[in-house]
């Protein structure tokens, strides 16, 4: 697969909120997405969880996307942490309910790490923000899971859709707990050469 010629960087993630976030700074990317198997190794801990699979997205995308033009690629994770349980993406429809009834009242944390790697180096930088939710009943969780927004997010919400509602205070970076930090991001840009908007 050829890369776009415009393109200024290659963004190893299907994620169409990453994508809109990069546009939002001026960057031209390219989407491949990459598989990789997401779970937590035992014992492993969180920092170093979301660490290694945004790295390991960017380093997949790098090897194995064709890449002519030698651009640098981009991989991130997010991950939803409360009383030290990490909550992924959900598998169905009671398991997002059973992540938001533990979110409903309490403080979280979101981390996302962004991994760039190039030809000449590897970097990466994470962001943690902390998220506070307002008591959900039992009718504002089920109309929200309705939406099928809460599907493939992890923590089971979207802060930048219906769930916002739902969010009291935050406390660190919106557009990290969307899945992509800004401030962060265009800083590992920068060190790469890449341009956004000045």
């Amino acid at each position: 697969m050829n890369v776009n010629v415009s393109a200024q960087i290659i963004l190893a993630s299907a994620s169409p909120r990453r994508f809109e976030l990069l546009e939002q700074i001026g960057v031209r990317a390219f989407v491949q997405s990459v598989d990789i198997d997401e779970s937590q190794k035992q014992d492993e801990p969180v920092m170093t969880y979301v660490q290694r699979l945004a790295m390991e997205k960017a380093q997949i995308g790098f090897e194995t996307i064709e890449n002519g033009q030698k651009l640098p690629v981009l991989g991130s994770d997010t991950i939803v942490v409360i009383d030290e349980v990490v909550l992924g993406k959900p598998r169905n429809r009671q398991q997002a309910k059973n992540m938001l009834q533990l979110l409903s009242g309490k403080k979280h944390t979101v981390h996302t790490s962004v991994a760039i790697v190039t030809y000449k180096e590897k970097l990466i930088a994470t962001s943690s923000t902390q998220v506070q939710f307002k008591v959900l009943d039992e009718q504002e969780i089920d109309s929200y899971l309705a939406t099928g927004e809460a599907d493939d997010k992890a923590g089971s919400y979207a802060i930048q859709g219906g769930a916002a509602q739902f969010i009291s205070n935050i406390n660190g970076s919106f557009s990290g707990v969307m899945g992509l930090p800004l401030y962060e991001t265009v800083q590992l840009l920068k060190q790469c050469g890449v341009k956004t908007f000045e």
